[in-house]
């Protein structure tokens, strides 16, 4: 009867031993394809065509389980929504219409009080800063946390999610994103000069053909150098 007990015993740690082994190469399996999954993300992110449809159908889909799906998703998330707002960015930026602002047809059609093109230019402006400030907010490590923390997981995942996947990210900061919201933001600024000094002196210009013509030399002046201030 003893001898009994004891080979039940052995089996049932022998089950034990074996779930526990199979649940750790389980557990392992699954942290390897999310480390896999988002430093391939990270090279899609780096190459120098990117393919966004690609990183799209990264970022759509959940290849891990349990609570590795939880990091994933929440990583997956903080991505989709800097690159929303990047885009976002970039939308403005190459906006085409803040080449014609300073324009003869322009002139011609918007002047000589300039209301619709002023109108632009501040809420152009305005909705660059906003995504410059937001930018800057998810460059920082508090809001890459922030998708994770109330998940309710383990501060093994939490841990796992901010060494391996969000890290320093105050070392690895890009000023170039906000560089060149600036560099449109100047030129806006320039671009709002030039038309007020217009519309404050509508009887002192003329449009001929392709050529904005000043009737006082100071005046031609003053225009000549706010255009010549965009770099």
């Amino acid at each position: 009867m003893k001898k009994k007990i004891i080979i039940i015993a052995c089996i049932i740690v022998a089950v034990i031993v074996g779930v526990l082994t199979y649940t750790v190469i389980s557990e392992l399996k699954q942290e390897d394809k999310l480390k896999t999954e988002l430093s391939e993300l990270s090279d899609l992110t780096n190459e120098k065509t990117i393919d966004m449809d690609e990183i799209n159908k990264r970022l759509d889909r959940i290849i891990t389980t349990g609570d590795y799906a939880e990091v994933e998703d929440a990583f997956k998330s903080y991505l989709r929504d800097s690159f929303d707002n990047i885009i976002e960015i970039v939308d403005l930026i190459n906006d085409e219409k803040i080449t014609t602002l300073l324009t003869a047809d322009n002139y011609k059609t918007d002047g000589k009080e300039f209301t619709e093109s002023k109108n632009y230019i501040s809420d152009l402006r305005q909705k660059l800063e906003e995504r410059k400030e937001k930018y800057s907010e998810y460059m920082t490590k508090e809001k890459a946390m922030s998708y994770i923390e109330d998940k309710g997981l383990d501060s093994y995942y939490v841990d796992l999610y901010e060494q391996e996947f969000v890290g320093d990210m105050d070392s690895i900061k890009d000023t170039t994103v906000e560089d060149s919201i600036d560099d449109i933001i100047e030129i806006l600024n320039i671009s709002e000069k030039v038309l007020n000094l217009l519309s404050e002196n509508s009887n002192s210009w003329t449009i001929d053909g392709e050529n904005i013509v000043f009737s006082n030399d100071n005046l031609s002046n003053q225009y000549n150098e706010l255009i010549n201030s965009i770099g």
